[in-house]
Protein backbone atom coordinates (compact mmCIF):
# COMPACT_ATOMS: atom_id res chain seq x y z
CA UNK A 1 0.00 0.00 0.00
CA UNK A 2 1.34 3.20 -0.99
CA UNK A 3 1.53 6.50 1.18
CA UNK A 4 1.14 9.25 -1.56
CA UNK A 5 -1.64 11.19 -1.11
CA UNK A 6 -3.95 12.09 -3.82
CA UNK A 7 -4.65 16.16 -4.01
CA UNK A 8 -7.92 15.90 -1.65
CA UNK A 9 -5.56 14.84 0.53
CA UNK A 10 -2.58 17.38 0.58
CA UNK A 11 -5.62 20.09 0.52
CA UNK A 12 -6.55 18.80 4.25
CA UNK A 13 -2.84 18.54 5.20
CA UNK A 14 -2.48 22.09 3.56
CA UNK A 15 -5.15 23.79 5.63
CA UNK A 16 -4.23 21.97 9.14
CA UNK A 17 -1.01 23.43 8.90
CA UNK A 18 -2.16 26.57 8.20
CA UNK A 19 -4.71 26.54 10.81
CA UNK A 20 -1.87 25.00 13.50
CA UNK A 21 0.60 27.60 12.78
CA UNK A 22 -1.64 30.47 12.70
CA UNK A 23 -2.47 29.28 16.33
CA UNK A 24 1.13 28.98 16.82
CA UNK A 25 1.47 32.69 15.85
CA UNK A 26 -0.75 34.03 18.19
CA UNK A 27 0.22 32.13 21.20
CA UNK A 28 3.87 32.33 21.50
CA UNK A 29 5.91 35.55 21.45
CA UNK A 30 9.01 34.69 20.31
CA UNK A 31 7.08 33.79 16.70
CA UNK A 32 7.45 37.28 14.73
CA UNK A 33 6.10 35.79 11.33
CA UNK A 34 4.29 33.09 10.01
CA UNK A 35 3.57 33.08 5.94
CA UNK A 36 3.47 30.89 2.75
CA UNK A 37 6.32 30.85 0.57
CA UNK A 38 6.14 31.77 -2.87
CA UNK A 39 4.76 29.42 -5.18
CA UNK A 40 7.10 26.63 -6.82
CA UNK A 41 6.48 24.05 -9.05
CA UNK A 42 8.50 21.31 -6.87
CA UNK A 43 6.59 21.36 -3.84
CA UNK A 44 2.99 21.04 -2.78
CA UNK A 45 3.42 23.96 -0.38
CA UNK A 46 6.18 25.73 1.59
CA UNK A 47 5.83 28.13 4.69
CA UNK A 48 8.04 29.62 6.73
CA UNK A 49 8.36 30.43 10.42
CA UNK A 50 10.26 33.31 11.32
CA UNK A 51 11.50 33.18 15.09
CA UNK A 52 13.69 36.05 17.18
CA UNK A 53 16.23 34.32 19.77
CA UNK A 54 18.87 35.11 21.72
CA UNK A 55 21.80 33.15 20.71
CA UNK A 56 20.84 34.01 17.03
CA UNK A 57 18.97 37.19 16.29
CA UNK A 58 16.36 35.10 14.14
CA UNK A 59 16.02 31.86 13.19
CA UNK A 60 13.97 30.86 10.57
CA UNK A 61 12.29 27.47 9.88
CA UNK A 62 10.71 26.35 6.30
CA UNK A 63 8.39 23.88 6.10
CA UNK A 64 7.47 22.39 2.68
CA UNK A 65 4.49 19.59 2.37
CA UNK A 66 5.28 17.10 -0.41
CA UNK A 67 3.37 14.05 -1.34
CA UNK A 68 4.97 11.74 1.65
CA UNK A 69 6.58 13.91 3.89
CA UNK A 70 6.82 17.28 5.55
CA UNK A 71 10.16 18.56 5.78
CA UNK A 72 11.65 21.25 7.57
CA UNK A 73 15.40 23.23 7.65
CA UNK A 74 17.11 26.25 8.92
CA UNK A 75 20.13 28.13 7.74
CA UNK A 76 22.56 27.73 10.81
CA UNK A 77 25.64 29.61 9.36
CA UNK A 78 28.14 29.51 6.61
CA UNK A 79 30.55 27.87 6.10
CA UNK A 80 33.81 27.77 8.57
CA UNK A 81 36.53 29.28 8.00
CA UNK A 82 38.99 27.57 10.61
CA UNK A 83 38.93 24.92 12.69
CA UNK A 84 37.09 22.86 9.96
CA UNK A 85 37.65 19.23 11.04
CA UNK A 86 36.98 19.99 14.53
CA UNK A 87 33.76 21.94 13.62
CA UNK A 88 32.59 19.06 11.60
CA UNK A 89 33.41 17.03 14.17
CA UNK A 90 31.19 19.11 16.58
CA UNK A 91 28.33 18.74 14.37
CA UNK A 92 28.15 15.08 13.99
CA UNK A 93 28.52 14.61 17.60
CA UNK A 94 25.87 16.90 18.38
CA UNK A 95 23.46 14.97 15.18
CA UNK A 96 23.71 12.28 17.93
CA UNK A 97 22.16 14.22 20.34
CA UNK A 98 19.24 15.58 18.05
CA UNK A 99 15.72 13.80 17.73
CA UNK A 100 14.27 14.33 14.59
CA UNK A 101 16.94 16.76 12.65
CA UNK A 102 20.15 16.80 11.62
CA UNK A 103 23.08 18.95 10.90
CA UNK A 104 23.83 18.92 6.81
CA UNK A 105 26.10 20.62 4.84
CA UNK A 106 23.87 22.50 2.36
CA UNK A 107 24.82 25.20 -0.86
CA UNK A 108 27.83 26.54 -0.54
CA UNK A 109 29.26 24.56 2.63
CA UNK A 110 26.36 26.45 4.42
CA UNK A 111 25.26 24.78 7.87
CA UNK A 112 21.60 23.67 7.83
CA UNK A 113 19.77 21.78 10.12
CA UNK A 114 17.09 19.42 8.44
CA UNK A 115 14.46 16.87 9.30
CA UNK A 116 11.63 14.98 8.07
CA UNK A 117 8.61 13.24 8.84
CA UNK A 118 6.01 10.95 7.18
CA UNK A 119 2.14 12.60 6.53
CA UNK A 120 1.30 9.93 8.04
CA UNK A 121 2.56 11.04 11.67
CA UNK A 122 1.92 14.61 10.95
CA UNK A 123 -0.13 16.30 14.02
CA UNK A 124 -0.53 19.64 15.73
CA UNK A 125 1.49 18.56 18.49
CA UNK A 126 3.97 17.02 16.21
CA UNK A 127 4.35 19.87 14.23
CA UNK A 128 4.41 22.41 17.88
CA UNK A 129 7.56 19.37 18.84
CA UNK A 130 9.58 20.41 15.25
CA UNK A 131 9.03 24.04 15.46
CA UNK A 132 9.79 24.59 19.13
CA UNK A 133 12.99 22.11 18.60
CA UNK A 134 14.46 23.52 15.58
CA UNK A 135 14.55 26.71 17.31
CA UNK A 136 16.05 25.04 20.32
CA UNK A 137 18.91 23.21 18.55
CA UNK A 138 19.82 26.49 16.48
CA UNK A 139 19.35 28.77 19.95
CA UNK A 140 21.85 25.77 21.73
CA UNK A 141 24.25 25.51 19.06
CA UNK A 142 24.94 28.23 17.38
CA UNK A 143 27.40 30.54 19.83
CA UNK A 144 29.52 28.01 20.45
CA UNK A 145 29.30 26.73 16.20
CA UNK A 146 30.41 30.30 15.27
CA UNK A 147 33.31 30.67 18.21
CA UNK A 148 35.04 27.45 16.63
CA UNK A 149 34.11 28.32 12.85
CA UNK A 150 35.46 31.80 13.21
CA UNK A 151 37.95 31.84 16.20
CA UNK A 152 40.08 34.58 15.29
CA UNK A 153 36.79 37.02 15.28
CA UNK A 154 36.38 35.87 18.84
CA UNK A 155 40.13 36.40 19.78
CA UNK A 156 40.80 39.27 22.29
Amino acid sequence: MSDLHDDGALAVFERQIDEWLSAMRSSNSAIVAVDHAEPDPMFRARWYVRMRGEAKDFTTVWITLGQRTLRYETYVMPAPEENVAEFLENLLRRNEKLIGAHFSIGAEDAVFLRGEIPLLALAESELDRIVGSMFAYVEQSFRPLLRLAFASRFAD
